[in-house]
C-alpha cells in the first residue's frame, strides 16, 4: 500500500488541478466574452442545430487575439475574437467558421472534457509510476525521461480526440447541407492562421497533421458515399 501511495497522491492532486483549472477557465470565459450575434453565422449555427434537433445553440465570442475554437469544461463552445475577425476580413468563410464550431460541439458531445480529466489523472498515475523506476535505473534523467514519455502519451490521445471530434464535425456539417468542402479548406489555411504551429514534430504534436486530417474527412465522406 505505502508503494502505491505516491500514485495514488498524484490522482489526487491531478484531480484538485483539473477542477481548479475547469473554475478558473469559466471564471476568465465569463468575464471576457460576449455571445455571437453575426446574423450569417447564427443563421449557420440554427441549422446545425435544427440537425441535432436542438431548439439553440449558443455560440460566444472569447476576447483573445490567437486563432482558435474551443469546449468549455461545461459545454460552451466559443471562438476567439482572433478567429471572428479573420471571418471579418473575409480570410476565412462563414462555412468555415461553422465547421469550428460543428467540431467543437463534437467535443461536447463526445465527452472529451471529461475524458481529458480521466486521462490528465491517469497521465500523472504513470509519470509518478514511470519516474519511480526509472529514477531507480537511470538517476538523475529517470524523471525528466517520464515526463517525455507521458507527454508522448498524452499527444497521443489529444490527437484521437480531434479525429473524433473532425468526424462529428463533418457528420453534422453533412446533415446540415453544408457539406464538408468549408472544414478541408480551413484546415489548408490553419497553419497559416495558428503561426505555423504545422512546423511541430508530429509525434509531439496535440493535434494531426492537416493532410492526415483531410484524408481521414475523405475517407469517411467515401464510406457515407456506398452506404
Amino acid at each position: 500500500m505505502l508503494r502505491l501511495t505516491p500514485i495514488l497522491l498524484a490522482i489526487l492532486y491531478a484531480y484538485a488541478m483539473y477542477r481548479f483549472s475547469s473554475w478558473r477557465t469559466a471564471r476568465e470565459l465569463n468575464e471576457k466574452s460576449t455571445l455571437l450575434r453575426d446574423p450569417v453565422l447564427v443563421e449557420l449555427i440554427r441549422q446545425m442545430a435544427e440537425a441535432l434537433d436542438l431548439p439553440r445553440i449558443k455560440v460566444f465570442i472569447y476576447e483573445i487575439e490567437p486563432v482558435n475554437g474551443l469546449a468549455a469544461p461545461d459545454g460552451r463552445i466559443f471562438i476567439t475574437r482572433g478567429f471572428y475577425n479573420k471571418y471579418l476580413a473575409h480570410e476565412v468563410s462563414a462555412e468555415e467558421l461553422a465547421s469550428v464550431i460543428a467540431h467543437e460541439l463534437g467535443h461536447v458531445a463526445l465527452g472529451h472534457s471529461r475524458r481529458r480529466m480521466i486521462d490528465f489523472s491517469g497521465q500523472n498515475a504513470i509519470r509518478a509510476a514511470l519516474g519511480m523506476v526509472l529514477g531507480r535505473v537511470l538517476p538523475g534523467i529517470g524523471q525528466y525521461l517520464a515526463g517525455f514519455l507521458t507527454t508522448l502519451l498524452a499527444a497521443r490521445l489529444s490527437r484521437q480526440d480531434e479525429y473524433e471530434a473532425d468526424a462529428y464535425a463533418s457528420a453534422l456539417m453533412t446533415k446540415a447541407g453544408f457539406g464538408v468542402a468549408a472544414q478541408k479548406s480551413l484546415f489548408l489555411k490553419l497553419d497559416k492562421l495558428s503561426g505555423g504551429r504545422g512546423q511541430q514534430l508530429a509525434w509531439m504534436m496535440s493535434h494531426p497533421k492537416t493532410a492526415e486530417r483531410i484524408k481521414a474527412i475523405e475517407d469517411h465522406e467515401k464510406k457515407w458515399s456506398r452506404n
